[in-house]
C-alpha cells in the first residue's frame, strides 16, 4: 500500500488521482476535516498529522512507498515557527516512522528553494546548497534543513529519493499556494515585475514522482522544471487564456521596496498577513535559472508538457471548477 501526507495540497491532490487511476491501493492523512476530494472506496483516509509521532506510526502500518509531499509554503515572518514545526521536524517524524515501519522506498517532495535560488548568473543545479547568501526566505531554509532530515535517513538505512519543483501550476485552491497565479490573470492583476523562474505542470511533476518512486534510482534529487520563463509571461498567457486584460504596469525594485515596508506596517496593526513581503518582493525581481538536464537523464522516455499547452488546460479546469 501508498502512503501521501499532504494529500490536500496542490501536488497530494493530483497524485492521488493518479495512483487511484492506475489502481493502486492508496491511504491519504488528512488533519481535521475528510477533503470532498474523498474519492470513497478508492483511498484510504485516516485521521493524523505528521507531528503526532502515534498517529504517523499508525498511518504507516503495512505501507510499501511513502510519498511525503506536507509541509508549509509561506514567505510571512510570523509563520516562522509553523515553518520549523512542519518542515522540518514534520520530515523528521516522517523519517523515523518510515525507518521504523521498514517502507521500501519514501519520494520527498522538497523545493528548489532549498537549493538556494538567488543566483542570477547561473543556472541552478542539483549540486547545489543552500547557504545564507543564496537565499532571502525562512521557508527555502527549512526545505533545505527538512532535505537533511532525509539524508539521515538515507544513511540510516532508508531507501529515498528527492524532488524539488519550481513553480508548480495546476488547478487547485486559487486562493493558496502557486494556483494563486491563475486568480491574479483572471481578476487582471495589472501589475507585473522582470523576474525570470522556474514554471513546471502538475501533471508532470506527478508523473516524475511516479516514475522515480518505481525505479531503482535512490539517494539523489531531481529539479523538476519544464520552462525558464518571465512572470509577466506566465501572466499575461493565464489571463489571455481567460479572456482577461494582461498585466501591464511595472513594479520596479524601488516601487517593491516601498510597497513591502508599508504592508509590513499594515499587518502590525491590522493583524493581517501582508499582500508583499520583503522576501517575496525580492524573489519576483530575481532572474533565476534551473538546469532540468538530470530528470531528462535519468528518465530517457520522460517529456514535459509546454507551458503554453499546460495554462490553456489549467484555466479550462479552473473555469469548470469554479463555475466562471
Amino acid at each position: 500500500m501508498i502512503l501521501v501526507t499532504g494529500a490536500t495540497g496542490l501536488v497530494g491532490q493530483h497524485l492521488l488521482k493518479a495512483l487511484v487511476a492506475s489502481g493502486k491501493p492508496v491511504r491519504a492523512i488528512y488533519r481535521k476535516t475528510k477533503p470532498e476530494l474523498a474519492l470513497p472506496g478508492m483511498v484510504d483516509w485516516v485521521k493524523g498529522d505528521i507531528l503526532d509521532v502515534l498517529s504517523l506510526e499508525e498511518a504507516m502500518q503495512g505501507i510499501d512507498q511513502v510519498y511525503h509531499c506536507a509541509a508549509i509554503v509561506s514567505f510571512s515572518p510570523d509563520t516562522r515557527r509553523q515553518l520549523h514545526l512542519t518542515n522540518i521536524q514534520g520530515t523528521a517524524n516522517v523519517v523515523n516512522a518510515a525507518l521504523q515501519a521498514g517502507v521500501q522506498k519514501l519520494l520527498f517532495v522538497s523545493s528548489v528553494a532549498a537549493l538556494g535560488r538567488i543566483r542570477e548568473h547561473t543556472a541552478i543545479d542539483e549540486s547545489m546548497h543552500w547557504t545564507p547568501e543564496t537565499s532571502n526566505s525562512e521557508y527555502g531554509k527549512t526545505k533545505y534543513l527538512a532535505e537533511m532530515e532525509v539524508w539521515r535517513g538515507i544513511g540510516e538505512g532508508l531507501n529515498a529519493v528527492i524532488v524539488n519543483p519550481v513553480i508548480i501550476l495546476g488547478a487547485g485552491d486559487w486562493d493558496n499556494g502557486s494556483s494563486a497565479i491563475f486568480k491574479s490573470a483572471f481578476n487582471e492583476f495589472p501589475w507585473y515585475t522582470d523576474g525570470v523562474s522556474g514554471f513546471v505542470d502538475v501533471a508532470d511533476v506527478v508523473n516524475a514522482m511516479v516514475r522515480l518512486m518505481n525505479s531503482d534510482i535512490s539517494a539523489q534529487r531531481f529539479i523538476l522544471s519544464g520552462a525558464n520563463l518571465p512572470y509577466r509571461e506566465i501572466f499575461t498567457k493565464a489571463a489571455l487564456a481567460f479572456g482577461k486584460k494582461p498585466p501591464h504596469k511595472k513594479v520596479t525594485p524601488f516601487l517593491a521596496a516601498i510597497v513591502w515596508r508599508i504592508e509590513a506596517l499594515k499587518s502590525r496593526f491590522t493583524g493581517k498577513r501582508p499582500l508583499l513581503t520583503k522576501e517575496t518582493a525580492h524573489t519576483a525581481q530575481a532572474k533565476v535559472h534551473f538546469n532540468n538536464t538530470k530528470l531528462l537523464k535519468a528518465l530517457p522516455d520522460f517529456s514535459y508538457h509546454s507551458i503554453d499547452e499546460t495554462i490553456t488546460r489549467v484555466c479550462g479546469e479552473l473555469k469548470q471548477q469554479y463555475g466562471l
